[in-house]
């Protein structure tokens, strides 16, 4: 496991976050838009990574269906040419947290 820094918008440093690699098809969506397979690359109990959502709004909340959980809401805090890093709306239980990693294939 990994603490790695999070960057806000601005490029400040807003918190440090026990971050896991993971790897995990989930399915993603913004607004009425359909949902997207997407693949969960990074995960902590704040926020996540995914890899590649094409047309990414910062402006519009991101809904999240990892298997076997209700679905998670995010904001998406930044974004990159190949992937979009999100904070959940409500940070992720410990133990939640603790079963999606050991649920996911090696990262």
């Amino acid at each position: 496991m990994l603490y790695e820094r999070i960057a806000g918008r601005d490029g400040r440093h807003v918190s440090r976050s026990a971050r896991a690699g993971v790897a995990l098809v989930c399915d993603a969506r913004q607004g009425t838009r359909p949902w997207k397979k997407v693949r969960l690359e990074d995960l902590s109990a704040c926020g996540f990574r995914i890899a590649w959502f094409p047309a990414a709004r910062p402006d519009m909340p991101l809904r999240l269906k990892i298997p076997g959980m209700q679905i998670l809401s995010a904001q998406i805090v930044w974004q990159s040419e190949n992937s979009v890093g999100c904070k959940f709306s409500a940070p992720l239980h410990i133990a939640v947290f603790e079963h999606i990693v050991r649920s996911s294939g090696p990262a």
